[in-house]
């Protein structure tokens, strides 16, 4: 006798229906609505799930409790492998601060942290159990530390910026096949922006799963047309792919990823040794 399908009960405080890809989509069950507002940049929802505090934006998931740290050292940890020094860094997006911390426990002593909606960068702050708190992100806004938060649009600040960085991080919202503010950020004439102020350019790429990947294969053909070395690092326990740029060849990455990673003074706790050159390896798809 086959077995009956129950549904889950929907909690009292609702759900996220998460699009991933043509006919398919994600529930997200929702246990507590902590935040819901619409900023003048996205819909904005922080809620209690499985996975703990959650982060939503237009919808789609942007960090939970139980896997932020998974997707943050998958997005930094390879760039502070590549570069030369760790000093200078510019963060674009990733509102909830953890890059920048990162960045600083690796050594940073200037992290300039731009992004355009203020409203969510506090949001953030206030209300999840990682990233800034509330007191970190008020010196921050005032440039009290290593950590300088600067609400503006990204584009603009990389276009009238004069200094040079040691790694730029573009941390965004996956790229829409609709219109949509961020979508310029990830084209051609952003990333050559990038390149002439950064050593090292990060970037969030897609997903490598197949039925989703349009967005990765996008990134791929852009990174490879504007650096003279791209670096895949796909994440082992998240769904997230990410790209870094060099300007320079660099003959052999994975192997001076792995020579730096025992002296890097940022300890991962979510990637080792063998996790690092594992995820250099991009899809086939890619490849081919």
């Amino acid at each position: 006798m086959p077995t009956l399908f129950t549904p889950p009960v929907v909690p009292a405080a609702g759900r996220v229906v998460e699009p991933l890809a043509p006919g398919i989509s994600r529930i997200w069950l929702l246990s507590e609505v902590i935040c819901e507002v619409h900023t003048n940049f996205q819909h904005l929802v922080i809620g209690r799930t499985e996975q703990g505090v959650s982060l939503f934006s237009d919808d789609e998931r942007q960090s939970t409790e139980f896997s932020q740290l998974v997707y943050h050292e998958a997005l930094l940890v390879p760039a502070l492998l590549l570069a030369d020094k760790i000093e200078r860094v510019l963060v674009i997006g990733s509102g909830e601060g953890v890059v920048s911390q990162i960045a600083v426990a690796a050594g940073a002593t200037h992290v300039d942290h731009v992004d355009i909606d203020h409203d969510a960068v506090r949001l953030c702050a206030q209300h999840l159990p990682y990233g800034y708190t509330t007191d970190e992100l008020h010196a921050a806004e005032q440039g009290l530390g290593p950590v300088k938060v600067h609400y503006t649009d990204g584009w603009d600040f990389v276009d009238q910026v004069t200094a040079s960085y040691d790694i730029v991080v573009v941390d965004l919202p996956d790229e829409r096949t609709e219109p949509a503010q961020h979508n310029r950020l990830y084209d051609a004439g952003f990333l050559q922006r990038c390149r002439s102020v950064g050593q090292v350019v990060v970037a969030q790429a897609g997903c490598p799963t197949l039925w989703r990947n349009e967005t990765l294969r996008s990134s791929w053909r852009r990174f490879g047309e504007t650096f003279d070395t791209v670096v895949y690092f796909g994440s082992d326990e998240h769904e997230w792919a990410f790209l870094c740029g060099l300007s320079e060849r660099v003959a052999d990455a994975a192997g001076l990823m792995s020579a730096r990673l025992q002296s890097l003074a940022y300890r991962p706790r979510t990637i080792d040794a063998a996790s690092l050159v594992a995820g250099t390896v991009p899809p086939k798809s890619l490849r081919s």
